[in-house]
C-alpha cells in the first residue's frame, strides 16, 4: 500500500518510449533506491528520462559498435551467477580504441543488452571487472585516465548510492577473495581469469551474431517495426541497479 499512494503522489506523466519505461516496477525501484522519497525519486527519474531522450540508448545496434568489442573487453557473460543474475565482463586491459565517446557508447549499448536479458523478478546484473593487464602506473584516485572519468558520468545513471557500497574488490592470491567468488558464482562457470575453471573464449563473431538477434527484439520491444512481441521480465530499460564485482591484481 506504501507504495501505491506514494507513486500515485509523484503525478508523473509519461508517453511514447518513456511510457514504457515508466513501469509499475520502475516506479517502484526508484523509490527504493532512494528510501521510498518522492522527491528524490521523482529527480532521479526525471534526470534518467531526461538523459535517455537525448542520448537514446535503445536505438544503438549493435553494427554501430561492433568495432569497439573485436578484443572482447566488454561483453555479456553465457553464464549468469548464482543469484540468476545477467554477468557483464569489462577487462579494461583489452582496450583498442582511442574514441572516448564511441567506447562509452559501445557500454551503454551492453548495459542496456544485459538489463534486457534479465531473468523474470531479477532486478540486477553483475559486473565482473578484470584490471590484469590495465598499467598501474597511474594514480587512479588522484589522477583517473579519462576513460574513467567518463565511464562514471555514464555509470551515474545506472547505479543508486547504496549500489556503491556493493562493490567487491577481489585479489587472485587473497583466500577471502576466492570465498567471496564462490559466493557469487559457480566455479564451473567462472572463467580461470576470475578464479573459476572454465575458459574464457570470446569470439567476436558468434558473440555479433548473438547481439544481431537481441537487436531485433529489442526494435520489437520499443516500436521500432511493425511486431511487439511481450517480454514479462517486467525491465524496460537500463535503469537497473549492477551489484558490481571487481577482479584487480594485487599492486605491486
Amino acid at each position: 500500500m506504501k507504495e501505491d499512494q506514494r507513486a500515485e503522489g509523484c503525478n508523473w506523466t509519461a508517453s511514447g518510449r518513456s511510457l514504457q519505461f515508466c513501469t509499475d516496477a520502475c516506479f517502484r525501484r526508484y523509490l527504493e533506491a532512494r528510501n521510498w522519497n518522492v522527491d528524490k525519486a521523482k529527480k532521479m527519474l526525471e534526470e534518467t528520462l531526461k538523459w535517455r531522450s537525448t542520448y537514446k540508448p535503445e536505438e544503438i545496434c549493435w553494427r554501430e559498435v561492433a568495432n569497439e568489442g573485436e578484443t572482447g573487453k566488454v561483453y555479456r557473460a553465457s553464464f549468469r551467477d548464482r543469484s540468476g543474475r545477467t554477468v557483464l565482463i569489462l577487462r579494461p586491459g583489452m582496450q583498442n580504441t582511442v574514441s572516448i565517446d564511441n567506447q562509452m557508447r559501445h557500454l551503454v549499448y551492453l548495459i542496456e543488452n544485459a538489463v534486457f536479458n534479465l531473468p523474470e523478478g531479477q532486478e540486477q546484473m553483475a559486473w565482473l571487472i578484470d584490471f590484469t593487464g590495465w598499467t598501474l602506473s597511474v594514480a587512479f584516485l588522484y589522477n583517473p585516465p579519462r576513460i574513467f572519468e567518463a565511464f562514471w558520468k555514464i555509470v551515474k545513471y545506472f547505479l543508486d548510492n547504496k549500489t556503491f557500497h556493493k562493490v567487491k574488490f577481489v585479489y587472485p592470491k587473497n583466500k577471502d577473495s576466492v570465498e567471496l567468488m564462490k559466493q557469487y558464482f559457480d566455479e564451473k562457470n567462472l572463467p580461470t581469469e576470475f578464479g573459476g575453471h572454465a575458459i574464457l573464449n570470446y569470439d567476436h563473431e558468434e558473440f555479433s551474431k548473438l547481439m544481431t538477434q537481441d537487436d531485433v527484439r529489442s526494435a520489437a520491444f520499443w516500436g521500432h517495426d511493425d511486431k511487439l512481441p511481450h517480454y514479462g521480465n517486467g525491465h524496460s530499460g537500463a535503469e537497473v541497479a549492477p551489484e558490481p564485482v571487481c577482479l584487480a591484481p594485487v599492486a605491486s
